[in-house]
């Protein structure tokens, strides 16, 4: 009875990580789907996918199930020997294209990344082989690895996948923690390597784990301890970081463009609520609309209100508010600004979108349209636009009433 509870007890640990990298593909499963001819995306969701696998295979419970289903004793063993085997392999060629860029198809690159996967195809071939030829006949559960380590052919195979794990291992913590050092590195990304390193490196720590108590049986010492006890809840912790460092990138780009969405409709804000002033209603908005869709309705309604009023724009007033805006000591791109929203504001109070009259002269409001953003930023200073109105408006009376049109 306190076996069956111990054997519950570490099973349970081995669904952490599952469920940990199991949210890390949920995440990236959208994009991967409609990114599909991407082949980086697609790596990474059979990475996850294969690690996902590891540790669904690994667990006491699901060994005994593969075993009994299959009849074989220990089946289990090359089997998951090969997805681990598989997923190291999957992480160096990973790392070899994400850290090259796609459009990187020189020599070594290629050359490498064939490498790789013959290299790993030979060594899943070999397991099973290496396994055909042993003699397993008694089913362990959670020291296999220990407890045929001086088994003929068996011993090859253990040894053969745990270095093939410590070599993957070895190359993709290089290789990540050299990236991490580059300039010029998204925060976001830099942090995902970080977490990815530390899991790479804890990776480490479980394959010396179990290569000393592999080692120990063939000099006769018992630490299987090292495999059973040491080993998995490290495997875990590697899988947990290794998540999160896949995580990591494409939340932050996800909530930084949430937070740029959400910044640029409030943003907007000022400009909107004037606008409502000239047509009398508010933008569309749907009950559960999305931030995107509602900062497009909200630009949407502003540009096709201020589209007409844009004709009857004082553009001498303009003219004057933005040298008004230079002389206070404000720069040419804030200063365009101020002297844009001093002058909507005129039309607004003049009434404009009732006026009527020849549109041929009028200029074109295409960058006003374009620069709503920036419009919208200084009618959040009323106190700027009535320094500027009053500078422009001083300006207008020291000039003198405009001289007559000749005929």
């Amino acid at each position: 009875m306190s076996l069956a509870l111990e054997l519950s007890e570490y099973s349970i640990s081995f669904w952490i990580p599952t469920g940990v990298l199991a949210v890390a593909l949920a995440i990236k499963l959208p994009t991967i789907i409609r990114l599909w001819k991407e082949p980086l995306l697609r790596a990474v969701g059979g990475l996850l996918l294969l690690a996902c696998c590891v540790f669904v295979f690994v667990t006491p419970s699901t060994i005994a199930w593969t075993n009994r289903v299959t009849g074989v004793p220990n089946i289990s063993a090359p089997w998951v020997y090969s997805l681990l085997t598989a997923f190291s392999g999957s992480c160096l060629l990973l790392i070899i294209a994400w850290r090259s860029g796609l459009s990187d198809r020189s020599a070594a690159t290629c050359r490498a990344m064939r490498w790789v996967v013959s290299v790993y195809s030979g060594v899943i071939v070999a397991l099973w082989v290496l396994f055909a030829l042993a003699d397993t006949p008694v089913e362990r559960l959670r020291d296999l690895d220990t407890y045929y380590a001086n088994t003929p052919f068996m011993r090859e195979e253990i040894l053969l996948y745990l270095l093939a794990h410590t070599l993957a291992t070895v190359i993709t913590s290089r290789l990540i923690w050299n990236w991490v050092r580059t300039d010029g590195l998204d925060a976001w990304l830099r942090w995902g390597l970080k977490f990815l390193g530390m899991g790479y490196a804890t990776q480490l720590v479980f394959d010396a784990a179990k290569l000393t108590a592999v080692a120990a049986r063939w000099t006769g010492h018992d630490l299987d301890w090292l495999s059973t006890d040491v080993a998995p809840p490290v495997a875990c912790l590697s899988a947990v970081l290794i998540a999160v460092g896949f995580i990591l990138p494409h939340a932050g780009q996800y909530l930084n463009d949430r937070r740029r969405v959400r910044l640029a409709h409030r943003e907007l804000r000022p400009l909107y609520q004037l606008m409502r002033t000239v047509d009398g209603h508010s933008a569309p908005l749907p009950l559960r609309g999305a931030p995107e869709l509602r900062l497009i309705r909200r630009e949407t309604f502003i540009r096709d209100t201020l589209l007409p009023l844009a004709r009857h724009i004082d553009e001498d007033l303009r003219a004057r508010s933005y040298d008004a805006a230079l002389g206070l000591g404000h720069g040419p791109k804030r200063a365009k600004a101020l002297a844009a929203a001093v002058a909507i504001l005129d039309a607004v109070d003049a009434g404009g979108r009732t006026a009527d009259g020849d549109e041929s002269g009028h200029p074109d409001p295409t960058e006003l349209l374009r620069e709503i953003g920036a419009v919208s930023r200084a009618l959040r200073r009323p106190e700027v636009i009535n320094a500027v109105r009053a500078r422009a408006a001083a300006a207008a009376e020291a000039a003198g009433p405009p001289l007559p049109h000749r005929r």
